[in-house]
């Protein structure tokens, strides 16, 4: 007994180590990265690791925010990121529904073709050709439409389907419900954990997307915030290349404003997270242990 004990008291120590570790392999970048942010020029130039604020300033926030065209960004992401998200989650549950029913016309060739789209795609040029002959080129649709679909979503959302009792449905059927009624007040609701998985991966992707827009947007108008955040990074560095000055100062302020774009593009992630976390666990740990 007592050997066991002196066992565990050795493995709880090395988790905990391990554990603190890791923990401190990634709070101290993004530490860093906070605080450099809000520090001076002079204190960005005096050393790569910035623990403490060194001349504490908000400036480099200030440059990033003066353009007039964030706002109008912030608001396309905003809008992009929500359609696109909820939509996609509609349009992925309503395909998987139909493929969870055994006795769909043509369900295995539905299948495959999914698959195949896990795959394979149609390579970057019939892609482009493809949004041009659609009309997309240049519309806030393309952010919207093109990722409507995704059959690895779909397979998560079908397995979900497949485990709600058919007795209910069958009793839903009895009373005289339709379809749609059965999909939206039985299948969805006991699937939340799964769509919010799905909602809070896409919204993501969605939020952080800036390649669509330098493939198929040349109206800054419909810029999103990553790409104004990009045009800002890319301005930087070339000012700083034109300027050819080896002064640190010059430097650390580029540095400065790329950190403060990082933080302001990061931060809804990271307020938005923690309300679906308990719903993205739900969907994590789903399925992992059967009775």
């Amino acid at each position: 007994m007592h050997k066991r004990k002196n066992e565990n008291r050795v493995f709880s120590i090395i988790n905990t180590v391990l554990l603190v570790t890791f923990a401190l392999i990634i709070v101290v970048p993004i530490w860093n990265i906070l605080v450099s942010s809000v520090s001076g020029d002079s204190g960005l130039g005096s050393s790569g690791l910035v623990l403490i604020p060194k001349n504490f300033t908000l400036e480099n926030y200030r440059k990033v925010l003066a353009d007039d065209s964030i706002p109008r960004a912030l608001m396309i992401s905003v809008l992009k990121t929500v359609i696109g998200a909820f939509t996609h989650v509609a349009f992925c549950a309503m395909v998987a529904y139909a493929l969870s029913k055994r006795h769909l016309a043509g369900r295995s060739i539905y299948a495959t073709m999914g698959v195949i789209t896990m795959y394979f795609s149609g390579g970057m040029i019939p892609t482009y050709l493809l949004i041009r002959s659609l009309g997309l080129l240049d519309s806030f649709w393309v952010y919207i439409i093109p990722a409507l679909f995704s059959y690895y979503d779909v397979i998560i959302l079908m397995n979900f389907f497949r485990d709600v009792p058919v007795s209910l449905e069958e009793s839903a059927k009895i009373d005289g419900a339709s379809e749609f009624m059965i999909f939206r007040k039985i299948y969805l609701p006991l699937s939340k954990p799964a769509l919010a998985t799905i909602l809070l991966f896409n919204g993501v992707s969605q939020w952080n997307d800036f390649m669509t827009t330098k493939l198929y947007i040349t109206n800054e108008k419909l810029y999103p915030l990553q790409m104004k955040i990009y045009e800002i990074v890319v301005q930087s560095n070339m000012s700083a290349m034109n300027s050819g000055s080896t002064d640190v100062v010059f430097e650390a302020t580029t540095r400065g404003v790329q950190l403060a774009t990082i933080v302001i593009t990061t931060l809804p992630i990271l307020i938005i997270y923690p309300l679906l976390q308990k719903h993205f666990i739900g969907g994590m740990m789903a399925g992992a242990v059967k009775e």
